[in-house]
């Protein structure tokens, strides 16, 4: 069945002045059958700072994509069986249903959930999953800095730097801004990986000198010496520690009582339509 299409074209003139004036809501600036397009539908997608032209080619493509839309529905609606337009019918129906509760219960949500998560809370569900928590990964605990091969007192910072008592880290962090690079927090596991890619003095002929527990290790290049002591080192397949894996359990918990919480709200908003008598089921 052929359909009839009129649209407007007074793009040219949109966009002069007199467009930002008020207009009539019923003024429409396209129409496909008994559908209509008005210039405020065109003002709410149109893109903030354009220049006139670019108004104008936006505003026509806008205009045709809406009446090839249009048009395509409604043909869909003349020639498609009416078991399939009762099909797509329930399944918009659906689709909005599912959008409007969805937005509504994620509101609650965000208005009644607790993400907090103790340490107790975190150790608890750690220890009874352990066995879900083995590594892909090699992992370290190490400090390294890089520093000019050249100075002058570097037996005394490579002493400090082994030893690391309090007094050695401190004067260390004070001349810090001397080094190229560094990392003195030695108590936070790291990817192997990343610290190789970090430091390229680091080949994989000599990867494996961070998979030594206690090892020190010296590597030079040119961009100078690295110092890299190993405290700790957990390989792959092994329990991941609480504290690399924390953030992915407090995840878990999180998700875990967003189900439970949107589980009760639904079952007390029934509960409280029943109650006064918005929800009834007859026998």
């Amino acid at each position: 069945m052929k359909k009839s299409i009129y649209i407007v074209l007074l793009v040219s003139v949109l966009w002069s002045c007199d467009y930002f004036k008020p207009v009539q809501e019923d003024e429409a600036i396209a129409r496909v059958e008994d559908a209509f397009l008005y210039h405020k539908d065109l003002k709410k997608v149109l893109p903030e700072n354009l220049n006139a032209p670019d108004s104008t080619i936006f505003a026509n493509n806008f205009i045709n994509r809406w009446a090839t839309q249009q048009l395509l529905v409604q043909n869909a609606q003349v020639n498609l069986s009416d078991s399939k337009l009762e099909k797509f019918d329930r399944l918009i129906q659906q689709y909005k249903s599912d959008l409007y509760s969805k937005a509504y219960l994620e509101a609650l949500v965000s208005k009644n959930l607790d993400t907090t998560v103790s340490n107790q809370e975190a150790t608890i569900y750690y220890d009874i999953n352990k066995d879900a928590f083995k590594l892909n990964e090699d992992l370290i605990k190490f400090r390294y800095i890089n520093l000019d091969a050249n100075r002058l007192d570097l037996d005394d910072v490579k002493t400090k730097f082994k030893r690391f008592n309090i007094e050695d880290k401190k004067e260390l962090d004070s001349i810090s801004i001397q080094f190229k690079t560094y990392s003195l927090k030695d108590s936070v596991w790291i990817r192997v990986d990343q610290v190789i890619n970090k430091i390229a003095a680091v080949q994989p002929e000599n990867r494996n000198e961070l998979l030594k527990k206690s090892n020190f290790i010296q590597l030079k290049d040119s961009l100078g010496l690295y110092l890299m002591q190993i405290n700790d080192v957990l390989l792959r397949n092994e329990t991941a520690p609480l504290e690399y894996v924390r953030p992915t359990i407090n995840q878990i918990v999180i998700n875990k009582r967003k189900l439970e919480l949107i589980k009760q709200l639904e079952k007390d908003i029934t509960k409280d339509a029943i109650k006064n008598k918005q929800f009834e089921i007859y026998n």
